[in-house]
């Protein structure tokens, strides 16, 4: 399965923006994925129906990863509840070969992977199934892994229960990327330290220009 290495850009969702940044400010110290218990994003409450937490068993080939989540929103979309069931099991066969790359490149990568597939609801309206992976390691292992899971139909309302389930056509992918690149998060309207900044009262010539570096 190929990715796309990605900037944070790529990521359509306000609020997963928001998920990814408060990820990326605690990545930024020490270059690797943050603990898990140091995740704390603004408004994480309104957020948890669309959040499945996992954690990560890596000591096999194949990591094997158990949902911890239960009565989230996209479990409607999966027809259950999966809370302490393996994530390849709760998938099964036809979904699992399609879904699992994207959870293994997260955890061999150790870096968000953003993907996008197009599905049907039961009554045909096509919907955008947009989903963003967050890592999160103790001692060098990825041991967790936070999905925030959001549906949109440009068409407006659609169904949500067994969305997943309720037809026999595989979701159509749009896009499958590892959020590689600018793995920085600067606030906007900030200016950074050591930036030069120059000021001039008026363009015309002769006039002198100003030069400050903030520290």
């Amino acid at each position: 399965m190929d990715f796309t290495s990605a900037a944070p850009s790529v990521v359509k969702s306000i609020r997963q923006r928001d998920l990814l940044n408060t990820w990326l400010r605690l990545y930024a110290r020490e270059q690797i994925a943050p603990a898990v218990w140091e995740y704390q994003p603004a408004r994480l409450e309104e957020e948890l129906s669309d959040l499945i937490y996992y954690t990560v068993d890596a000591s096999t080939p194949v990591p094997r990863l158990t949902i911890q989540s239960e009565n989230t929103r996209i479990s409607r979309a999966y027809g259950h509840t999966g809370k302490g069931v393996l994530l390849d099991d709760y998938l099964g066969p036809r979904l699992g070969p399609y879904v699992m790359p994207i959870y293994y490149e997260c955890v061999a990568r150790g870096l968000p992977v953003y993907s996008v597939a197009d599905v049907d609801d039961i009554y045909g309206r096509m919907v955008a199934y947009e989903r963003l992976l967050l890592p999160f390691q103790t001692d060098g292992k990825v041991c967790h892994v936070i999905a925030s899971v959001k549906t949109f139909c440009e068409d407006g309302g659609f169904e949500i229960k067994n969305l997943m389930r309720g037809n026999d056509a595989l979701p159509r992918t749009k896009l499958r990327a590892v959020i590689d690149q600018e793995l920085f998060h600067r606030a906007p309207g900030r200016i950074a330290a050591a930036e030069i900044v120059e000021f001039a009262d008026q363009p015309d010539a002769g006039i002198p220009t100003e030069i400050i570096e903030l520290n």
